[in-house]
């Protein structure tokens, strides 16, 4: 959900998690969840903070009300439910997405780092372009 890919969750990546969870929120709603556990007063979910959710949930620490609570039942996994073999498939997925959003941002850095050596090769062109220009010339 962190689509600005900065390591932080903010208010409108907030809003689209809930909203894809089924579980919309109003913009105040979302400020207070963000607020209910952002340690650091900066306004977004790092992933400790994301974390602290959970830890919160499970201690019995979050407002029945709270849209925070909401996320981290619709986040859970109930083994007794589920089985281990359905909390193992539900993990193996996390982690899959993850790695292949890792394999995705390697790419793009990889573009990146490509497209930041092809423009250091046309300045070095350019300069010695000027340079001989300037040879002819004097």
């Amino acid at each position: 959900y962190d689509s600005g890919r900065d390591g932080y969750i903010d208010l409108m990546e907030l809003k689209l998690m809930m909203e894809k969870l089924g579980a919309p929120q109003t913009h105040l709603g979302l400020k207070n969840m963000i607020k209910e556990v952002d340690e650091d007063f900066d306004g977004k979910l790092s992933f400790r903070e994301f974390l602290l959710i959970f830890h919160k949930a499970a201690a019995g620490e979050l407002e029945e009300d709270s849209g925070l609570l909401t996320l981290a039942k619709l986040s859970e996994i109930d083994v007794s439910i589920e089985g281990v073999k359905g909390a193992k498939n539900f993990f193996e997925a996390k982690v899959q997405a993850l790695s292949s959003a890792s394999k995705f941002e390697a790419e793009i850095k990889a573009e990146q780092d490509e497209r930041k050596r092809e423009e250091e090769e046309r300045k070095h062109r350019r300069a010695a372009f000027r340079e001989l220009k300037s040879a002819f010339t004097q």
